[in-house]
């Protein structure tokens, strides 16, 4: 009996239960929901969304909290493709994911340098750097749109794998860029959970003064956060616009709230020192299955924005109601000392 009274209480196993529900009651009302089609579009629904979740994951384990990475995305992939474009770049595809990760390390290390060395707010810092890279990219960089790609990034927009023919005679397939977001979230669960950095960011976020009395540098830790954060949310960019086919300066912006519930949702805490790639992949897929799948059941657009405006609510609001219950707590212990 507590076996199950504990599973009931685990944050990610209900989370679970919710996006299953959630599936069951689409599918019911839309058969079109479970076919593969559908299916496949739900996954490439996923493919920079799940890497911008597990980017926030990391910032929020850490005690911080990063809406730059839209604007770092953004600024890292229409730089490197306009770059490529104006040498008429013929290389292979891995140098435009190279160039565009390193562009948003160097826009991480921004980051990194305010929070780290100055020690100002997170959410300061990064509101006014997603502004600044977002005002610098469309002043000296480029306003419109860029369509002729260079030849290994078209070819790889047209790679797909799993194809399948459906019964109406469709070829449905799954971009290559699929890969790349599994990887990068390996990449990530390995690192929190089997490194020293990963425990350091844990520790570091959960309380920072005794991280620091066990080893922990906080400089070094932030550094790496922020500059891990920058070149994945790079890559995530060059995914995007292989993926659309063209660059784009104003894709991506305005996303980071929904991401951030997601990851909220999921079991991380704004307070810093929880959360779990499990939990923020749970919470993405609930929060992108809701954003796409709202039409099949009839419902108007209009609604489908109060109900993306509600999960803000809720994955912003239970991160507040953490704040507040984590500063309650540290006072209680104060207060008793």
């Amino acid at each position: 009996m507590n076996r199950i009274k504990n599973l009931f209480l685990n944050s990610e196993f209900v989370l679970a239960l919710i996006v299953i529900l959630l599936f069951l009651v689409i599918g019911s009302q839309n058969s079109a929901f479970f076919s593969i089609n559908n299916g496949f579009d739900l996954i490439r629904s996923l493919i920079v969304p799940g890497i911008f979740v597990v980017c926030t994951l990391i910032v929020l384990i850490s005690g911080g909290i990063d809406v730059s990475f839209p604007s770092i995305a953004t600024f890292s992939m229409y730089t490197t493709s306009s770059l490529l474009v104006n040498i008429d770049f013929q290389g292979p595809v891995f140098v435009p994911y190279l160039i565009s990760a390193f562009i948003g390390l160097l826009l991480g290390l921004i980051n990194a340098v305010f929070i780290a060395l100055l020690k100002l707010p997170t959410l300061i810092v990064t509101l006014g750097t997603s502004a600044m890279f977002s005002g610098f990219l469309l002043t000296f960089i480029g306003d419109g749109q860029i369509h002729n790609l260079p030849p290994s990034m078209a070819n790889m927009a047209r790679t797909q794998i799993f194809k399948i023919t459906t019964d109406d005679g469709l070829t449905v397939g799954l971009p290559i860029t699929v890969l790349i977001t599994v990887a990068i979230i390996i990449f990530v669960a390995l690192l929190l959970k089997f490194t020293v950095i990963g425990r350091s960011i844990y520790a570091f976020g959960g309380d920072p003064l005794s991280a620091e009395r066990i080893g922990v540098s906080p400089i070094l830790t932030q550094f790496f956060v922020y500059c891990l954060v920058g070149a994945l949310a790079g890559i995530a960019g060059m995914s995007h616009t292989i993926m659309m086919r063209n660059s784009n300066p104003v894709d991506l912006i305005g996303g980071e709230l929904l991401i951030i519930a997601a990851a909220v949702l999921g079991g991380a805490k704004i307070s810093g020192g929880f959360g779990s790639v499990r939990g923020a992949l749970l919470g993405i897929i609930l929060v992108v299955t809701i954003e796409n799948s709202l039409i099949l059941m009839g419902i108007p657009s209009y609604w489908q924005r109060v109900v993306i405006g509600s999960l803000i609510l809720l994955g912003t609001g239970i991160a507040a109601y953490q704040l507040v219950k984590s500063q309650s707590k540290k006072e209680n212990i104060i207060n008793q000392t």
